[in-house]
């Protein structure tokens, strides 16, 4: 009798897998964790054998050996700046020196980078070449897309060491997901709206870490304002999305404001992690008692048992020792109110 096809028999086990940055880990892998990682790649080993058996066509075998040789180069590229802040900027690839949006981008990366933080952008023209201008090739980083037209790496990050140019989108917008800690819209076509929409989404549904996500136009001007009323209008007033969700995002047409939300975002919270039933908030500062009772009656509809624990690091993080000494904000999370954890960090950040 053929298994049933709903069953894991081939001993799947589900995980609950969240993209996160990985800023502020080591480059290198400590001793304690290789024996674990070992068994990842041996897992990685198997289903390569399960697939052999299966007997795949070509294009399926193809299509799964260029995406994770693909991934296993960008981790390698990224590896070595995990150390460092990064945002993503998105624009048009058809946006000409001449207009507003690109001087806008160009002044953007300038200040990410005199801020300290690394630029990442698909590598290609427009306002990719902008926020590279401005950040310099230094403090730059691409993921570039293979495309039969139109895209080819710019001027500032060709020939870059920190340069991937990858065949598929759901690798590029995997790597351009998981390594950044802030996003930054400008005006863009399709992909722009693609990749906003989409890491909105895993915001939405705990799928990604908490991050900025910001929709900016030049000074003065109005690209992004039809689509942000559709989102009020449309969206929100049917119902498609809650009130708090608004939480997820920002709108400004001001670098200066850009800067100040990403220093305020990481102003006092650093990161977060699942520990079995807990999500551990990593914070540069203790929270003061005053902040944790408020945090008690106001957010107290996000856990689902317990209570908020000002805390040191739990017995399980102990597996990433260059953030031990950070003190934490622990509690049983729902894993359904993201908005609302948003708000959390943000109050955090304004009152700790």
């Amino acid at each position: 009798m053929e298994p049933d096809p709903r069953q894991p028999t081939d001993s799947f086990e589900s995980e609950e897998l969240t993209l996160t940055s990985d800023t502020g880990k080591p480059s290198r892998t400590p001793d304690a964790d290789q024996a674990r990682i070992n068994e990842q790649i041996e897992q990685i080993n198997e289903t390569a054998e399960k697939l052999r058996r299966d007997q795949p066509s070509l294009g399926d075998a193809k299509l799964l050996s260029r995406a994770i040789r693909e991934l296993r180069y960008a981790f390698k590229v990224f590896a070595p700046y995990r150390s460092r802040r990064k945002v993503v900027i998105f624009g048009s690839a058809r946006t000409p020196p001449e207009m507003p949006s690109f001087q806008t981008g160009v002044e953007l990366g300038r200040a990410m980078a005199e801020a300290g933080w690394m630029v990442v952008t698909g590598a290609g023209n427009g306002i990719m070449e902008a926020g590279h201008l401005g950040a310099g090739r230094e403090n730059s980083m691409g993921l570039n897309i293979m495309l039969p037209f139109e895209q080819s790496s710019n001027s500032v990050i060709a020939g870059d060491p920190k340069l991937v140019t990858m065949k598929y989108f759901f690798t590029r917008k995997l790597m351009f997901v998981k390594e950044c800690d802030a996003m930054v819209l400008l005006p863009g076509g399709f992909g722009t709206l693609d990749e906003g929409l989409e890491v909105l989404t895993l915001l939405q549904t705990g799928k990604r870490d908490m991050v900025p996500v910001i929709f900016m136009d030049a000074p003065g001007g109005d690209f992004w304002k039809p689509f942000l009323l559709f989102i009020r209008e449309k969206l929100l007033g049917d119902g498609m999305i809650s009130p708090d969700d608004q939480s997820l995002f920002s709108y400004t047409d001001s670098v200066e404001e850009v800067v100040k939300e990403l220093r305020t975002f990481y102003r006092v919270y650093h990161s977060m992690r699942y520990v079995k039933k807990y999500l551990s908030l990593r914070l540069h500062k203790p929270i003061p008692p005053a902040l944790l009772e408020k945090i008690q009656a106001n957010f107290s509809g996000i856990l689902s048992g317990g209570e908020f624990v000002a805390s040191q690091a739990l017995p399980e993080e102990s597996d990433e020792p260059n953030l031990i000494a950070l003190p934490r904000l622990i509690f049983q999370f729902n894993r359904r109110s993201l908005a609302k954890l948003r708000q959390l960090i943000d109050l955090i950040n304004r009152e700790a």
